[in-house]
């Protein structure tokens, strides 16, 4: 006993004055046993258990390396190279830790607190969190944070240290406006958060965090202003994202499908953008911007039909020239929805209602082709859905000529060949030019595939049968809503003080009001000249 004692004295002074790694690492082995999970006091186990788990990938370093407390003490610092900043790693973790000196302490710090002194004193990083299991130690890893281990220490740290190569932000390339701000949002949420703060200095902006994808563990993000969004639309956009269960979410598209209300619907339910004012304008109404890491796009919710006739440009504009504009688009997707329809019940069975001298033209065209109205009609979209199709897969290059080039060739023989009338092909080519002159890419594919089921339909029962059709769509839109806000709202149900921001575009001096679904706590968006003066001399007295 009284040898076994001396040597339990013995090595004490040891492990004091400065022992041994193999030792430290015995001593842990021996007197700290380690549930599953959590993180060994042992260095090299826990380095052991992050290789075999990552699969020993190339890109994993582990940089071991000692500095002085009370002792010498044993320290790695990993990271996955291509995600982090390897100069911050440099001048922020590796250089101070390696300076430390026994001097700089003004009492002993042991090793179990080593982590808590460096924490504190050591690293010049804003993110420093602990970490206690290897799963959360893994889960760092990967989001491209560094952890720091220490010898005979239980916890790591993770630091904020993020780096790599990322897009700059550019002008966006699906919603180009002529006067406005010319940035997108990028890949990375990091700085799609900050394009929104920038613009958004209120301390009521709200930021709240998800992690989506059981495999790819997507980082998602909320935005909404607290003073002015209806709570129970926060609560339930909420709920639908944490009953998210899949094993990857890689785009805002896959995610709108989880959280719609509706998935039987051709019709957008919630609004997808990649531009910051936008996303900033709506969440000044009351509604809530979702942001997915991995994509530039985001999306709003809620969202209502008459959103995706509107630009951001129209608030840039003079509020004439804003409404002709929306009216006109919403015209253009009237044209591209029923055009063809038109010109098939016409030809089929309603001819009477043709003017005579065109009449006589279009029959005159019409003499040599084989083909009924509704095969010319049929062949000619789909002839124009694949040079579409094709234009946007090929090189940027090429694509447009192609494109163009292949319409007015194949147009221009088809008419030759007696194929389809010229008449039919002017129809074809104004629905297919007035499909891009939708804002909203989601609205205008909407129409596209709506086209189709209406031309069968008018080709059968002419215009009875398309009336039946268009008011069967109303019905469909009425149907619809967007977490619990009705999608044709302010039409229907009626709601005359947010008419004056819908089709029509009243001056900015008249929109006083939030739209009424959506802003409970703030609704007024500010105050008419005159009441404000009111209340300025009411204050006065």
């Amino acid at each position: 006993m009284i040898a076994d004692k001396k040597a339990g004295e013995s090595s004490s002074l040891q492990t004091k004055s400065g022992a041994s790694e193999v030792q430290i690492r015995e001593f842990n082995d021996q007197q700290q046993p380690v549930k599953v999970g959590e993180l060994s006091p042992a260095l090299h186990i826990n380095v052991d258990r992050i290789k075999n788990r990552l699969g020993n990938p190339t890109d994993l370093i582990i940089r071991e390396f000692e500095f002085e407390l009370e002792q010498k003490v044993t320290a790695t610092l990993i990271f996955l190279e291509e995600m982090n900043d390897t100069q911050l790693l440099s001048e922020f973790i590796l250089e101070p830790l390696m300076n430390l000196t026994s001097e700089k302490q003004s009492s002993p710090v042991p090793i179990n607190h080593a982590l808590h002194y460096i924490k504190q004193n050591a690293l010049a990083l804003g993110r420093v969190l602990d970490v206690e299991t290897e799963d959360e130690l893994l889960e760092a890893l990967l989001a491209g944070l560094s952890v720091l281990l220490v010898e005979g220490n239980t916890k790591g740290l993770k630091m904020g240290t993020n780096g790599g190569k990322m897009r700059n932000i550019e002008e966006p390339t699906s919603e180009v406006v002529i006067r406005g701000p010319k940035e997108a949002f990028t890949e990375s949420i990091k700085t799609n958060i900050s394009l929104i703060r920038r613009k958004l200095r209120s301390p009521d902006l709200r930021i709240e965090k998800f992690i989506v994808g059981d495999i790819t563990r997507t980082d998602l993000a909320i935005v909404y202003m607290d003073n002015i969004v209806n709570p129970l639309i926060v609560k339930e956009i909420k709920e639908r994202i944490e009953q998210v269960k899949t094993d990857g979410l890689l785009e805002t598209g896959q995610l709108e499908e989880f959280i719609q209300d509706e998935t039987v619907t051709v019709f957008p339910q919630l609004m997808s953008t990649e531009r910051p004012d936008v996303v900033i304008g709506n969440i000044l109404e009351g509604r809530v911007g979702i942001i997915v890491n991995g994509t530039p796009f985001s999306l709003i919710a809620p969202s209502q039909f008459i959103q995706f006739f509107q630009s951001s440009e129209d608030y840039y504009m003079r509020y004439d020239i804003s409404t002709f504009l929306r009216l006109l688009r919403f015209s253009v997707f009237i044209i591209s929805l029923i055009a063809p329809s038109i010109y098939i019940a016409l030809t089929t069975f309603h001819q009477a209602m043709i003017p005579t001298t065109l009449l006589f033209g279009i029959a005159a065209q019409r003499e040599g082709v084989p083909f009924p109205a509704i095969a010319e009609a049929l062949v000619m979209e789909i002839t124009f859905e694949i040079l579409r199709e094709a234009g946007i897969r090929m090189p940027r290059a090429v694509g447009v000529a192609v494109s163009i080039v292949g319409a007015l060739v194949l147009g221009q023989a088809a008419v030759q060949a007696g194929l389809v009338s010229p008449a039919m092909v002017i129809v074809v080519g104004i629905t297919a030019v007035a499909s891009f002159a939708i804002p909203s890419f989601a609205v205008a594919t909407s129409a596209r595939l709506l086209r189709f089921p209406l031309m069968i339909i008018s080709s059968v029962f002419g215009f009875y049968g398309l009336t039946l059709a268009l008011i069967v769509i109303v019905a469909h839109l009425t149907s619809l809503r967007s977490f619990g806000i009705p999608y044709l709202s302010p039409f229907a149900p009626i709601q005359t003080q947010d008419l004056k921001d819908s089709l029509f575009r009243f001056p900015v001096t008249h929109l006083f009001k939030r739209p009424e679904k959506l802003a409970k706590k703030n609704a007024t968006r500010t105050l008419p000249y005159e009441v404000k003066k009111k209340r300025e001399e009411e204050t006065t007295r």
